[in-house]
């Protein structure tokens, strides 16, 4: 149980529990006083998109087996602990399940239409395990696009619900367009930082993704260069944020912890990353990034607080 637990990396999945909590019950119920998703409803939309994205992490270690022996030696399971047979019956199950619940969850908002929304997100994550990951920058940019959309997927079922039960749907439209907006910053936050962080993998990956013949942009340009294209990328982050901390000027307890919870960390790790060269550097750069991700997310904490 704890090889499979461990197969599914339990930990990201909780990182994608916890953001869609807080959106849906610190952001958006903070910014918007109209009706909501049931928890019925939530519960069946995170559900989907957990299972789906456990069967993408499951189906991405399958694809991984030869590439991780050589990068992550001590963290291959499948073959090692989970034979492959049962590892693509896992997959199997989760995606099955995950394909289910958002169709009866686009059912329960009476927009069928967003079953598109999982099934093409299953057949991304099998895609980019299989071909787009060992392109270059595509399957970063891919990888990046469903971890936003994670955040982003919540706004769309609040939005059509909410339009939906009211014949005054310009007013609804207006009343959702802060909540939008808020919704939308976290997840190109998200997307940023999910964007530079798998570059920096391919940086430590590089080794393993040599064997197999991929084109990552470390290989194709190089490690250095790579890291100054993850550089450049952390700079738009960077006047994202800015940006952000602008508008919330005059809100003390947003400045203070934007400024010393991602602002400073931010800062700290590009001046890191200019200086990295190591693989045990950049493994140390994936983590703080991790964390600043992290505490980006449970600022959300503080529309509850404010």
């Amino acid at each position: 149980m704890l090889s499979f637990l461990k197969l599914i990396r339990y930990k990201n999945l909780l990182m994608v529990f916890l953001t869609m909590v807080l959106t849906k019950y610190a952001l958006i119920h903070s910014i918007t006083t109209n009706s909501y998703l049931s928890n019925f409803e939530f519960l069946i939309l995170v559900l989907s998109v957990i299972s789906i994205t456990a069967g993408g992490y499951i189906v991405n270690d399958i694809f991984d087996i030869e590439t991780d022996k050589i990068n992550k030696p001590a963290n291959v399971f499948i073959d090692a602990t989970l034979s492959k047979k049962n590892a693509w019956i896992c997959y199997f199950l989760l995606t099955f399940l995950g394909i289910i619940l958002g169709i009866y969850s686009s059912f329960l908002n009476e927009n069928l239409f967003f079953s598109f929304i999982f099934i093409g997100s299953i057949l991304g994550l099998f895609f980019y395990s299989k071909y787009f990951k060992k392109q270059l920058l595509f399957g970063n940019l891919l990888v990046s696009v469903f971890v936003g959309l994670s955040i982003f997927i919540l706004i769309l079922f609040e939005f059509d619900t909410q339009t939906n039960s009211s014949t005054a749907n310009v007013k609804n439209a207006f009343k959702l367009l802060f909540p939008f907006l808020f919704v939308s910053g976290y997840s190109f936050f998200a997307f940023l930082t999910t964007l530079v962080r798998e570059i920096i993998k391919d940086i430590e990956d590089i080794k393993g993704d040599l064997k197999i013949k991929a084109r990552t942009l470390p290989i194709v340009i190089g490690r250095k260069r790579a890291s100054k294209v993850a550089f450049f990328f952390s700079s738009i982050l960077l006047v994202f944020l800015l940006i952000v901390l602008q508008f919330l000027k005059n809100e003390l307890l947003f400045l203070s912890y934007g400024i010393v919870f991602i602002l400073l960390p931010l800062l700290y790790f590009m001046y890191e990353l200019w200086f990295s060269e190591t693989k045990k550097e950049y493994s140390k750069l994936s983590h703080i990034l991790k964390i600043i991700m992290l505490l980006g997310i449970l600022s959300m904490l503080l529309f509850k607080i404010n």
